[in-house]
């Protein structure tokens, strides 16, 4: 799921978003209530209408982005009192608050408020995290949404196996009446190893009810995305496609390209020549390389669009492998191929 954070996937519009064909977007509560508000968003057709996409549209609950502002902010039971990175104005979010935001926006998929901790905070601290979380379910579950939006919760426990079941029989204890339409891991990539995330996710993920979808947040580097839905993991989001694209990395069937670099100056070849994006059947790498040199607007959105292109080509690969039968041979080959290109 490409990030729209602020109502916009960076550096390209939603006519070339429609054209790679994601299934869904996400938009941020905690950026867009600040700006340009939820009541304006609302007032002139929510979200959807807005920003001039027709397609699903799931809205993070903001508590990553309240996470990372540690130093802005103050936890409380009642919510999280916290400065603006914008203008340092002071500004309370609740359960409510972020349900009532979505709401204004319009999402499909609404994210419960959790408290996302660090990925190496002591246990003792994190189990007050995780029934903090639990309370503010809750009470999100709790508030009116509109009969369009169904809301997932979200699992916390960092690495430890036992803190995630546990949590997860909280959450099941009040999806009695199956409300959560989804659930979502929470809480990892956010400073713990990568090889402690991959063991959780492997032990972890299989145990998630099958009836819905699992969702990994924040996670989407190819080698995560290929992983991941090795162990059951159904949706994935993050900004590393675009971000990547920014500074000159792009993700091809070879592997990473620096565009950047002096080899690709002279170079006729198009940048992948597996991809059939825009990006790839018309220009080349020199003249990708040129752009970037040039610092040229036009170069990131060229680079955005091969990779948002990729990743989610990627994951329509690997969801036609698992419907034929035959996704290891397909994870096998991808992994093979990304080591043969020389950045």
């Amino acid at each position: 799921m490409p990030v729209g954070t602020q109502g916009t996937v960076k550096g390209i519009t939603p006519l070339q978003l429609a054209e790679i064909g994601p299934q869904v977007i996400l938009g941020n509560t905690y950026h867009l209530g600040l700006r340009p508000g939820d009541e304006l968003v609302r007032d002139l057709g929510g979200l959807h209408a807005f920003m001039g996409w027709q397609g699903p549209i799931l809205t993070d609950s903001g508590g990553f982005q309240v996470f990372s502002l540690a130093s802005l902010r103050k936890i409380k039971e009642e919510g999280v009192t916290f400065q603006s990175h914008i203008d340092g104005s002071t500004h309370f979010l609740s359960p409510e608050r972020s349900m009532e935001i979505q709401r204004n926006l319009g999402s499909d998929i609404v994210m419960a408020l959790d408290e996302c901790p660090h990925g190496r905070l002591e246990r003792s601290k994190l189990e007050l995290s995780m029934a903090r979380t639990t309370r503010w379910l809750e009470r999100c579950r709790a508030f009116p949404l509109a009969a369009h939006q169904g809301l997932f919760a979200i699992n916390q426990g960092g690495v430890h196996l036992d803190l995630r079941l546990g949590h997860l029989e909280e959450i099941l204890e009040l999806d009695r009446r199956a409300e959560f339409q989804g659930i979502a891991v929470g809480g990892l990539s956010v400073g713990e190893p990568k090889e402690e995330m991959n063991e959780l996710l492997a032990a972890f993920v299989r145990l998630l009810p099958a009836d819905r979808p699992r969702y990994l947040m924040g996670v989407g580097t190819p080698e995560d995305l290929l992983f991941g839905i090795e162990h059951g993991v159904d949706l994935f989001d993050c900004v590393l496609p675009t971000r990547e694209a920014r500074h000159g990395t792009l993700l091809t069937s070879r592997g990473r390209i620096k565009i950047k670099n002096a080899r690709h100056r002279n170079s006729p070849e198009p940048l992948d020549p597996e991809c059939n994006c825009y990006t790839c059947m018309t220009f080349t790498r020199a003249y990708l390389h040129h752009l970037f040199r040039a610092g040229e607007m036009l170069g990131s959105t060229l680079n955005s669009i091969h990779n948002l292109s990729y990743t989610v080509g990627l994951t329509r690969a690997a969801r036609q492998a698992i419907l034929a039968k035959n996704f290891p041979d397909f994870a096998r080959r991808t992994r093979e191929n990304w080591n043969s290109e020389e950045s």
